[in-house]
């Protein structure tokens, strides 16, 4: 042997030694060599590799009279190399599909060669205590051991937690129990019987509505017992209430065999046997529908709330999160342990919806965080017609949560059991850890997407497989009566009891006998709110007092703090403008109104990108000391009674972080929420929120929302895309008084808009065009005495005290450009033209402006100014309530275009001109987008024809 070899072979036993020395204690050898260690437990997935051989080669040449010998050092390693091969890649051969036969165990992966070990070794005793619960045992019995906990109907996936307390945490409880509960004959029959009921309540809904979509959960029923063995476990660990979202495949089973919601109004749904009228808008189809009720187990009650959702699949999941933040909120429960979100996912969806992994971010948050959300994924290994290998790009359905280090238990939902334990396990891991956990059940769909698709026209072998097979609760049945727990006659037995109660229920409901009148409304939190709208003023002026205290402790900080001097100055001028009486601006205002709300009692939650400063360094609701950067928020130091002010910058994500502040607001409608986009456009980004949410809730589901949403808006030649809030598509989506569209135009109006949204005994969503270069416009400015009397005015009169009689010249307008108008007038001096302004778009006060339009009803023009194109801004919305008024309305503004805005700052202003000019002289009769395609001859553009209709 060479110098050099047996150099090697001591400092290989050297590590080998430091190595099982820090096992036992890691406190015990040098840091250094403790991080190396953490390194390599968390590499273990490469193991095998030729360091490690050379390792064990070593120490045979250092051990030769052990090298066949229990206990030498090259086996210890070759045991904890084949442990945590199994803890790391078990899951690859695990028997998860019902569909298939379970895998070979014998995989290369796994193999003894692996590891430096033989089948000549099987029954060799060996130091297997790195496996919980076992000490010296032969190999062969920790194989067993191994492929029981990581190989059967469950497989685990948890080996790339970062956290080793964690992964020590999950091994030992999974090992010491070899990943399988304990199930009492009481506790397996209570299983068999909530399986049957999942199955035969969808075979019911079947066979009595038929070619009805239900959306059936047949082949997945193992969810109903994991469900119930989660919501029977919460009381004992602490948890009172369960939030819950889902999309619609086995809603109507969750329902009615989870939350308790009664047959009868399933079957009222199915039949369409109440008066519309009673539902208080338009409903929505039943597997959309939520529910709430209290189940009471022997330990404790539980209440369970299933948040309604659209067809949008994943798109309720950051509305339950703020759902959830809002409740632990209320009821002061910062351990968050008390309220608990559960989620309920499909694969496809969940792999393949960007939602998905924006809330999953979420979830880490300060200003989001709710404790960890339980997962659960219906994996029916299909999405519609689209099978995993066109779906996503991972082996499992889940691999998207692990960017969270979320544990993830994969089970086989032929398995009852192993779900029920599963979603014990889960719920222990959340409270102890408050971080995300997911279970993924997979099973199957036993008809097509709907029940009316045939799924074998795309999927033949995967459906000729289905309809051949047993169904779960058949399945679990016979194993159960093999294994001597039930007679051959309990499955008929409890099947004609669920049949009898289903048709009993029938019976009742096609008998006149229930009275049903949708999801219920206006309960809980939300006792003595209305629905309707109203117009009446709200108390939103405010006395000296209050005003000049809240302006005097915004600029108050600790003595030891040292904020950048711009932002003392700042914050110090907005303190002045009270005390001394000057002039203010939008920031000011909003700090006034937060801190006057603050101070009487109501909460207020800001959320959104860099709000904390304001995309345009605007608010400073937050400031930093100079010298450490560390944070002081005046406004949660007004006083020692106040409500809580947060305001939190957001990740950088629309959908999610909007789904969470409107699910917070549904849960607290004496909070003021406020959602404030970066820019008005990239609101966008959260359509589907905004469109199934937000404008339709009130009317499909009865539920409403006082959200205030913050959208920068106004063209300034910053180019297309931060020049416009989609004004237009809000205005689209406005009836029935369902959201409030506003574009206020000075401090003082924002002021009383924020706090009028909190004075009132209705809630509705508001949209606000709020401003950019207004922030600091001279003309943009208010006075204390503007607070100290008035509310929000929807219409403003023209500030000049013009003569009415002398007007010949009316401009409606609303936003930004009023002041581009009134400046201009001012400076030609003309004093025939009045300009009104539309503060709140919709709902249109329309009886102020007739008012108006009254006294200055001498003008021989009236014309609507807007600077968007003709197709986007207010036109097409507002043209036809005010022709319905009587009034002949011109357009005024740039031609219809494909972009909002021209990229070009000179042809901005040129347009912008031109719009000026028009409106107040009408001596420019077409305005044409600059560069604009021109029509051939004979031809018309839309924005020509368009033009061409402004008088009608």
């Amino acid at each position: 042997m060479s110098r050099a070899t047996v150099a090697s072979a001591m400092n290989r036993e050297i590590i080998e030694s430091t190595y099982q020395q820090w096992r036992l204690d890691p406190s015990s050898v040098d840091p250094s060599w403790s991080f190396f260690f953490e390194g390599f437990e968390a590499g273990l997935a490469a193991m095998a590799t030729p360091a490690l051989a050379a390792v064990s080669q070593a120490a045979k040449l250092a051990h030769p009279s052990q090298a066949d010998g229990s206990g030498a050092p090259r086996d210890y390693l070759g045991i904890s190399r084949l442990i945590r091969r199994y803890r790391d890649l078990g899951h690859l051969v695990a028997d998860l599909n019902p569909l298939q036969p379970a895998p070979d165990k014998n995989s290369p992966l796994l193999a003894l060669e692996q590891f430096n070990l033989s089948t000549d070794d099987l029954d060799r005793q060996f130091d297997c205590s790195e496996f919980f619960g076992m000490g010296q045992a032969p190999l062969r019995g920790l194989v067993a051991a191994l492929q029981e906990t990581y190989c059967g109907t469950i497989g685990v996936e948890f080996t790339h937690l970062q956290d080793p307390e964690m992964r020590r945490w999950l091994a030992e409880r999974m090992e010491v129990r070899r990943n399988q509960g304990d199930f009492t004959r009481e506790r397996k029959i209570a299983v068999l019987t909530q399986l049957l009921a999942a199955e035969r309540f969808e075979d019911f809904l079947h066979r009595k509505f038929i070619g009805q979509k239900r959306f059936s959960l047949e082949g997945g029923e193992a969810l109903i017992p994991l469900l119930d063995s989660f919501i029977a476990s919460c009381p004992a660990m602490g948890v009172g209430e369960v939030v819950l979202g889902m999309a619609h495949r086995g809603r109507l089973n969750v329902l009615v065999n989870t939350m308790g919601k009664p047959f009868e109004d399933v079957f009222a749904e199915f039949e369409e046997n109440y008066d519309p009228s009673t539902i208080g808008g338009d409903g929505d189809v039943k597997y959309h529908l939520g529910y709430s009720n209290d189940r009471v187990y022997g330990n404790g009650t539980v209440h369970l709330t299933l948040t309604p959702n659209p067809s949008h699949l994943e798109a309720v999941n950051p509305v339950v999160e703020g759902r959830v933040r809002a409740k632990q909120m209320r009821i002061t429960d910062r351990e968050r342990k008390k309220v608990l979100p559960l989620l309920i996912h499909g694969d496809a969806a969940f792999a393949g919806q960007g939602i998905v992994a924006e809330t999953l971010n979420l979830s880490g948050l300060p200003g989001y965080t709710t404790g960890g959300t339980v997962h659960l994924v219906i994996n029916n290994q299909i999405g519609f017609t689209t099978v995993p290998a066109d779906a996503r790009s991972t082996f499992h359905c889940t691999d998207m949560a692990k960017i969270i280090q979320a544990p993830i238990f994969h089970v086989n939902g032929d398995d009852p059991e192993a779900c029920a334990y599963l979603a014990e396990l889960a719920i222990e891991f959340r409270q102890t850890f408050k971080r995300d956990v997911v279970i993924d059940i997979v099973c199957y769909r036993k008809y097509g997407h709907n029940e009316g698709d045939e799924p074998a026209f795309t999927q033949p072998v995967m459906y000729g497989n289905i309809r051949q097979r047993p169904t779960p609760p058949a399945l679990y049945a016979s194993r159960l009566e093999a294994a001597g727990v039930i007679g051959p006659d309990l499955l008929g037995k409890l099947s004609e009891e669920v049949e009898a109660r289903l048709q009993a229920a029938l019976d009742k409901e096609r008998g006149g006998g229930i009275n049903y009148k949708g999801m219920p409304g206006f309960e809980g939190t939300w006792k003595g709110m209305t629905n309707r709208f109203s117009f009446d003023p709200a108390p939103t002026s405010l006395p000296l007092d209050v005003l000049e205290k809240v302006a005097v402790g915004i600029s108050r900080f600790p003595e030891s703090f040292q904020p950048n001097p711009k932002v003392r100055d700042l914050l110090a001028n907005r303190t002045k403008a009270i005390l001394e009486d000057k002039p203010f601006d939008w920031g000011a205002a909003e700090m006034y109104a937060f801190g006057s709300l603050v101070l009487e009692g109501t909460r207020i939650r800001v959320s959104g990108q860099d709000c904390r400063r304001g995309t345009f360094s605007h608010r400073h609701a937050v400031i930093y000391d100079a010298r450490d950067g560390h944070s002081y928020c005046p406004l949660e130091h007004l006083s020692s009674d106040q409500e809580r002010f947060k305001v939190y910058d957001s990740l950088l994500s629309e959908a999610a972080v909007l789904g969470f502040e409107f699910g917070y607001s549904l849960d607290a409608p004496d909070s003021l929420v406020i959602w404030e986009a970066q820019f008005g456009d990239f609101a966008n980004g959260a359509q589907s929120i905004i469109d199934q949410f937000i404008v339709a809730s009130e009317s499909k589901w009865k539920r409403d929302s006082g959200l205030v949403m913050l959208l920068p808006h106004g063209y300034e030649g910053q180019g297309p895309e931060h020049s416009s809030a989609r004004l237009e598509r809000f205005l689209q989506l406005c009836a029935e008084e369902n959201i409030q569209v506003v574009y206020p135009t000075t401090p003082a109006q924002l002021f009383h808009l924020l706090r009028r949204q909190v004075k009132r005994n209705f809630r509705k969503p508001v949209v606000v065009m709020s401003p950019k270069s207004l922030l600091r416009h001279k003309m943009v400015t208010s006075t204390r005495a503007d607070l100290l009397q008035g509310g929000f005015q929807e219409i403003l009169d023209d500030p000049r005290q013009v003569d009415p009689s002398r007007v010949r010249r009316l401009l409606i307008c609303s936003g930004k450009v009023f002041y581009d108008l009134h400046e201009e007038r001012d400076r030609r001096k003309l004093d025939d033209v009045a300009i009104l302004r539309l503060e709140q778009i919709y709902p249109l006060r329309e009886a102020r402006l007739a008012e108006l339009l009254a006294k200055y009803r001498h003008a021989a023009t009236i014309a609507w100014v807007q600077e968007e194109s003709q197709n986007m801004g207010a036109w097409f919305f507002i043209e036809p309530r005010l022709r319905a008024m009587g009034v002949n309305i011109q357009y005024v503004g740039r031609d219809a275009s494909a972009s909002p805005a021209t990229g070009v700052k000179k042809v901005h202003e040129k347009e912008q001109k031109e719009v000026v000019e028009h409106a107040l002289t009408g001596s420019i009769t077409h305005l044409v987008r600059a560069n604009a395609p021109k029509a051939k001859a004979g031809e018309s553009s839309q924005g020509r024809e368009l033009a061409a209709a402004k008088g009608n």
